[in-house]
């Protein structure tokens, strides 16, 4: 590509758009153009209030439908928020129109879908990802040094983690994440993509032998086919003895935790998908020493606190920002990566594997790896 700034185009008037808005203007080689609405009053109202909030020099011009989108010649990528539903038949068009991908997560509603996605991706050779922000946060390569340090946590045993909120009756009622239709997976795919994300990266990208999936509770709108997960639960087995489990739920207050631990200590950060607001980002490693003296038993807290500078949304250099910036490297370098397509696959493989689990009253689910 000639260009030393990917040209941005934004399919759809989603409220993550927004945040992705502003992460374009943030990020140093990117560029917004152009963005596509189906219904021209939200797409105008959208363009506005977003330009009005965080401007770019030439304002984004809207697109009536997507097709429209597709056909810009100023458009190199294009970021998709849509229903993960109808997202997939967007996501082959982009590709076979010659713009590179970036898709909201969850990548699909089944792992056949996204991988038609992908090979979509490969076939045209355009670069592909999913919008997994804190994959791009300068604290997960500080969380790597301390987990391949050899001391700090020593080999994995066991990996926890939790993304939650508790949502109002208008979600319940009026939301796109509770209708089947639109979003088959419910707060598996809203939430636990995320924590199924982190689990694999943990374990270096090695998928569970194993899982087992517990469907806690689902909802069913009036005016949707069938239900959807709103809470949910599952247990990964590795062959080496790991193990790992998750929950998500719209139902349960917020959290965001996640806990990895060794048989030298324990690693914990409590908001590893949306860093709470602040010029910096953390974690902290815990070794504590119990000593016996006596009558005295003693637990020792032997607690250390790391932190990244790196703002928590909002600015340049934030996940965010440079989850856009990574993808245009990539898109202008002319050589896709074929890295992102592939464990975007692999969270999708788990994810569907659980639901499955979970579908059959809990029964143990191997995960095939050439599946």
């Amino acid at each position: 590509m000639k260009n030393r700034v990917c040209r941005w185009g934004i399919m759809g008037a989603a409220g993550i758009a927004r945040k992705n808005w502003q992460a374009i203007r943030h990020a140093p080689n990117c560029t917004l153009t152009a963005v596509a609405s189906r219904d021209v009053e939200r797409g105008q109202r959208f363009v506005h209030q977003c330009q009005e909030h965080v401007p770019f020099e030439a304002p984004p011009r809207l697109c009536i439908g997507y097709e429209e989108l597709l056909a810009q010649d100023d458009v190199d990528a294009v970021y998709l928020p849509l229903p993960t539903v109808p997202r997939k038949r967007w996501a082959i068009r982009a590709a076979e129109a010659g713009k590179h991908v970036l898709v909201e997560k969850p990548v699909a509603a089944s792992v056949a879908d996204a991988r038609e996605i992908v090979d979509a991706c490969r076939r045209n050779g355009v670069q592909f990802m999913d919008g997994v922000m804190f994959m791009h946060s300068r604290r997960l390569e500080a969380m790597r040094r301390v987990l391949d340090d050899g001391q700090s946590i020593g080999p994995p045993r066991r990996i926890a983690s939790a993304f939650t909120f508790g949502a109002g009756e208008s979600f319940f009622a009026n939301d796109i994440r509770t209708a089947a239709e639109l979003e088959p997976l419910g707060c598996l795919g809203d939430l636990g993509w995320y924590c199924i994300r982190l689990i694999l990266w943990a374990m270096k990208w090695e998928l569970p032998a194993r899982v087992c999936g517990h469907l806690l509770a689902e909802h069913r709108r009036p005016d949707s086919s069938a239900p959807v997960p709103i809470d949910f639960a599952a247990d990964l087995f590795y062959a080496d003895g790991v193990s790992a489990n998750f929950h998500c739920s719209f139902v349960a207050e917020i959290q965001q935790w996640a806990v990895l631990g060794g048989k030298k200590g324990s690693l914990w950060v409590n908001d590893f998908v949306l860093p709470h607001f602040g010029c910096e980002v953390a974690f902290q490693v815990s070794n504590p020493v119990f000593r016996l003296e006596g009558c005295d038993f003693n637990m020792e807290d032997h607690t250390r606190r790391f932190a990244v500078n790196e703002y928590g949304n909002a600015a340049p250099g934030a996940q965010e920002s440079n989850m856009f910036a990574t993808f245009a490297d990539l898109a202008l370098g002319g050589k896709p990566d074929p890295f992102w397509s592939e464990i975007a696959i692999k969270t999708q493989q788990v994810l569907n594997a659980c639901l499955d689990s979970a579908r059959a009253g809990g029964r143990i689910i191997e995960v095939d790896a050439a599946a």
